[in-house]
């Protein structure tokens, strides 16, 4: 098994080598996608004008539920699959941006996935706004040779054009829902119809010669909506669409609760994660309740809930009345990176630092970012970190072991804590800085970069899932853009959730 970046800075992707094969997969030309480009923001509106003016989504997702039901999809939602007890399956988050970072990915995940039973897209199929053109190189393209089904729940990226490209492709072409009545002159949702962001008419021709990269028989899948549930063995899986402002509406609401009382151990997909950056967010529900305290409950048997939406790994073992449930983030399949180094100290939720697992490390993820910024600023000599710098100085800021050995010659100056708080660098709960709380707000929010800037290491990762009667085995795998973990993809985290 080769190093992983808990083992070596190599293993992380520092250092010189050689350069991964996946851009052999990648088309000739590949549009750049930066989110600080207005153009690309305006197109993206719809979230913000959600929370300005009202959300929409639940009404027009029940609308497509209606739609898919009425042309014979089971109201139950439930995908009822013949795996065997002993199957596996993949999950990847959070994928269509369409450029290195993407396909840096799909050499490892086609390595490991090689003798899974079926994958799941858990949040953002296809950036900036889930156009269908977007679908050929951001979704068919890279995942062309991966031999089974592929479901999906949309992120509120998908949302941004009403979810139309999501149903045609995942749910057995559901043609488009029929114009809404306008609303009343000068309301709420008079404004927020007047500036909402509307799907551009489809390429028929370019959509179909993309399907063509996937038609074999054994790649179809036909999803019941936009939140369903799969039945695999001893498990099920259960998924859902936290829409454009990351809750769920009643009536899915309702259904979450139906699914889950069956007796088979769940897992959970969301769109939106419950444990993230050190915090918890149980997720509302409309009418009230959350969809934590579903999960919660002793007689649901939730083991593990995954969320996509931030872009990269975070690993929470939250004790629940004397059982352990897995609350996952699993968002780095593809888009640019949400930095790790903010995460403050962990203490949440009865879990503590000793328990969390992130990847990147936190200082690897330092040391990205002060070389990103060293670069777009032209001020390498003041921003730029080595890994083993960021990684002295992120255990010092957090007061914790640093998650791989540092170079003993490695030192914490003026420069280096300086850097880290610029940067946004979390710290101890006990301990404030008069940076980082505004700065990391301001940093993670507004100046993430799109990955066309990015050169490797990319961290990004991917989970796979064995399942036996038992046990699940989740193990996340690291894609850095480099040759070594292409052919070997690092496992950065293992964890063995019993069922019983």
């Amino acid at each position: 098994m080769s190093d992983s970046s808990r083992d070596t800075a190599q293993g992380a992707g520092w250092g010189s080598a050689e350069p991964g094969a996946y851009k052999q997969l990648m088309p000739d030309h590949v549009e750049k996608l930066s989110w600080m480009n207005p153009r690309t923001l305006w197109a993206a509106r719809n979230g913000v004008l959600a929370s300005w003016f009202g959300d929409p989504t639940g009404r027009t997702r029940g609308r497509w539920v209606a739609r898919r039901e009425a042309a014979g999809a089971p109201a139950d939602k439930v995908i009822r699959r013949d795996d065997t007890d002993q199957f596996s399956f993949m999950v990847i988050g959070d994928t269509g941006e369409g450029d290195d970072c993407q396909y840096a990915v799909v050499p490892g995940f086609l390595k490991e996935s090689q003798d899974t039973d079926f994958a799941v897209i858990a949040s953002d199929v296809i950036y900036p706004v889930g156009s269908a053109q977007d679908y050929a190189d951001k979704f068919f393209r890279p995942y062309q040779d991966y031999p089974a089904p592929i479901y999906a729940i949309p992120g509120n990226h998908d949302w941004y054009e009403d979810l139309g490209a999501f149903m045609r492709v995942f749910c057995a072409d559901t043609p488009p829902l029929d114009p809404e009545p306008r609303p009343r002159p000068l309301g709420r949702a008079w404004w927020r119809a007047l500036l909402w962001h509307r799907a551009r008419p489809t390429d028929e021709q370019r959509l179909a010669a993309a399907r063509a990269l996937r038609s074999a028989p054994g790649q179809q899948a036909a999803q019941p909506g936009p939140y369903w549930a799969i039945d695999a063995g001893p498990v099920r899986i259960v998924g859902i669409d936290t829409g454009l402002l990351g809750t769920i509406d009643a009536e899915q609401g309702a259904w979450l609760r139906e699914v889950s009382r069956d007796p088979k151990p769940k897992i959970l997909i969301t769109g939106s994660p419950l444990y993230v950056d050190g915090e918890h967010h149980p997720c509302a529900i409309e009418g009230g309740g959350t969809v934590d305290e579903i999960v919660r409950d002793p007689d649901h048997h939730y083991v593990a809930a995954i969320g996509g939406d931030i872009h990269n790994y975070q690993r929470y073992p939250v004790d629940v009345d004397g059982r352990t449930i897995q609350y996952v983030v699993a968002g780095g399949g593809g888009a640019f990176m949400h930095a790790t180094h903010t995460i403050p100290r962990v203490s949440v939720g009865g879990v503590t630092e000793r328990d969390f697992r992130c990847y990147p490390l936190r200082g690897d993820s330092l040391a990205f970012y002060s070389r990103l910024y060293g670069r777009r600023l032209r001020l390498p000599r003041l921003l730029n970190l080595t890994e083993a710098e960021a990684t002295t100085v992120v255990a010092e800021r957090l007061g914790i072991e640093p998650g791989r050995k540092p170079d003993p010659d490695a030192r914490v100056t003026r420069r280096t804590r300086l850097v880290a708080s610029l940067l946004g660098t979390g710290g101890r709960p006990d301990r404030t800085s008069r940076f980082r709380l505004p700065v990391r707000k301001v940093y993670t929010q507004l100046f993430s970069p799109g990955s066309a800037t990015y050169s490797p290491p990319f961290f990004k990762c991917f989970l796979r899932l064995d399942v036996a009667p038992e046990a699940v085995r989740l193990r996340c795998f690291a894609a850095t853009g480099n040759r070594a973990q292409e052919i070997d993809p690092p496992v950065e985290d293992e964890v063995v959730i019993p069922l019983k």
